[in-house]
């Protein structure tokens, strides 16, 4: 009972299979200015982003106010900064243009944006430009379904041979007239499945950041390599097919009728070994664990996160084989053999996932409201939940069920009736659990800007700002207008002290996005008036929740800062 409950707490707490995201792409700086004025017609824009981005997975489109095209050409890197999209223009004409932009992270994940700029010198008031949608999410169901069945099949295959090669393989050995043949049949099915999942996913995926349809095969297949995103896909498949090409060297190989192993079964079983953990490394090496600090640990709390997972559901899945395959005359016993074995490697799999899972969400989520403040939280809390769901099922066989199976008669039947139903309801509650891991990969981890919001002095938003926040005797006076993503804001500081203005203060303004991790951007406020200082800059990049941070440093003076949490809309 003490195993059993001390199982039930410690995967209370699990985080199946973590996601694998990076920050998120940010628009720094722009050549022309955002909402700035150049008296000579640019022959070019540039655009700089908190991250390499590829240009032929880019949109950018620069138009008049008749909303004519003004581009000459495609989005090309800069050849001195990997950060810069240079795009060449047309001769443009004195007037406002709009610029609007589609990138696709690192991670797969498209954003969007825009701003306007002026040709001067008599560029005349900027007209109300109709800005395309500027929302869009990696999130949709043909891309869930589709990488859910790629993390199902990869997983269950890799857990359906450890359970063929090493937990089950007595039963044929104790039990006469016992085979697993069926299980390595359900091995090459759930292998097939994934060799065959993974590109059609990436060329979803692919098709869907290019914009383009899914069956322009010949024009998706180049653009596979093109991203960071792809390229990790195309390694997890390599990986995955000499896993599978060990595997089945193995099972050929093996000779399960005999207790001690050959050196050559010995070698193909190391070998697929070390193809597994090659291919469990390849997730994390080519997403989050690898850019999270500290770099060593994440990317082995990801690798055992996922083996856990692995061994889990691949074994609830050749248990179900198992007892299907096996006569009723040897069905008990060979599951008083295969079930112990089984329940033992499950136990240490569940705390390990739980511990690298929980570990690992310490390392992503920098707030514990994380869990239910945000949507990545949430798919979380989520997770949980089904978890604990499967672990008292678990709880069940290994509390009632294992021990039934030594009865002789129809007690012993009957537990093997229940073993199958309680086992094939487990499988379906984890591979809900993955379900909610392929969704989790599709959102972005929450900002470790939220740590900061419980000291806010204010919350703001939708809609534009006017804010007066009192601290250690200043009175600060802030407004944001229109307070939109992806126009030009104005930002304004009234900075006064015991009823004066308080003058020549140097104030830097940050803009912490607190829905995702994103580059940080910030701008020197000009003092414009009396203890008034002003900035107009494009930077509410996208809709949702900023930190604005004031750093203030009055002459003379302790320096102050000051965090207001605001709603930018649409």
């Amino acid at each position: 009972m003490r195993r059993a409950c001390l199982t039930a707490i410690v995967a209370s707490a699990a985080l199946a299979l973590p996601a694998t995201a990076w920050a998120h792409a940010a628009l720094l700086r722009t050549v022309p200015q955002a909402s700035g004025t150049v008296n000579t017609p640019p022959r070019q824009i540039a655009l700089t982003y908190s991250e390499a981005v590829e240009p032929r997975f880019a949109i950018v489109s620069v138009t008049d106010a008749a909303g004519r095209q003004q581009t000459a050409g495609p989005p090309a890197r800069s050849a001195t900064d990997p950060d810069t999209l240079l795009v060449p223009l047309k001769q443009t004409a004195e007037g406002w243009y709009l610029v609007y932009w589609r990138a696709i992270s690192v991670d797969g994940h498209p954003v969007r944006g825009a701003y306007t700029f002026a040709v001067g010198p008599n560029a005349g008031p900027a007209p109300q430009f109709v800005i395309p949608s500027i929302s869009e999410t990696a999130a949709t169901p043909k891309l869930i379904v589709a990488r859910w069945i790629v993390f199902l099949a990869v997983l269950s295959a890799i857990g359906l041979l450890a359970l063929r090669l090493a937990i089950a393989r007595p039963v044929v050995r104790l039990v006469d007239g016992t085979n697993l043949r069926h299980v390595s049949i359900a091995f090459f099915i759930a292998s097939a499945i994934g060799l065959v999942a993974t590109p059609v996913y990436l060329l979803i995926a692919t098709a869907d950041f290019a914009l383009r349809s899914v069956f322009s095969i010949g024009a998706l297949v180049p653009l596979v390599h093109a991203s960071a995103f792809g390229r990790g896909y195309l390694d997890l498949e390599l990986c995955f097919a000499l896993f599978v090409a060990a595997g089945t060297a193995a099972i050929w190989l093996d000779r399960p009728g005999r207790e001690q192993r050959s050196i050559a079964e010995l070698l193909a079983f190391g070998g697929a070994a070390a193809a597994a953990a090659a291919t469990l490394l390849v997730p994390g090496a080519s997403g989050h664990p690898s850019q999270t600090a500290p770099r060593g640990l994440a990317l082995t709390l990801d690798w055992l996160h996922l083996a856990s997972g692995a061994i889990w559901i691949g074994g609830l899945v050749g248990l179900l084989v198992l007892w299907r395959s096996l006569s009723v005359a040897t069905r008990v016993a060979g599951l008083v053999i295969a079930v112990p074995r089984f329940s033992a490697v499950a136990l240490v799999s569940v705390i390990a996932l739980a511990g690298s899972g929980t570990w690992a969400s310490i390392l992503h989520l920098p707030t514990l409201g994380s869990l239910w403040h945000t949507s990545y939280g949430q798919a979380i809390v989520v997770k949980i939940a089904l978890l604990v769901g499967a672990v008292a099922l678990a709880s069940v066989n290994l509390l009632r069920t294992k021990p039934s199976l030594h009865v002789d008669g129809t007690v012993a039947a009957g537990a093997a009736k229940l073993l199958r139903r309680l086992v094939g309801a487990e499988v379906v509650i984890v591979a809900g659990a993955i379900l909610t891991a392929a969704i989790l990969s599709s959102l972005a981890p929450p900002s470790k800007a939220l740590a900061a919001v419980g000291g806010a002095s204010a919350h703001v938003g939708p809609g534009p700002v006017v804010s007066t926040v009192e601290k250690e005797g200043y009175r600060l006076e802030v407004h944001v207008s229109p307070n939109r993503a992806a126009v030009p804001n104005d930002f304004a500081l009234r900075l006064s002290r015991a009823g004066q203005p308080v003058r020549g203060a140097d104030v830097v303004l940050r803009f912490l996005m607190l829905d995702m991790e994103m580059g940080q951007q910030e701008y020197r406020l000009r003092e414009t008036g009396p203890g008034l200082y002003t900035q107009l800059a494009p930077a509410l990049v996208m809709v949702g929740h900023w930190g604005l941070s004031f750093d203030i440093r009055p002459a003379g003076r302790a320096p102050l800062d000051v965090l207001i949490v605001d709603r930018a809309g649409g």
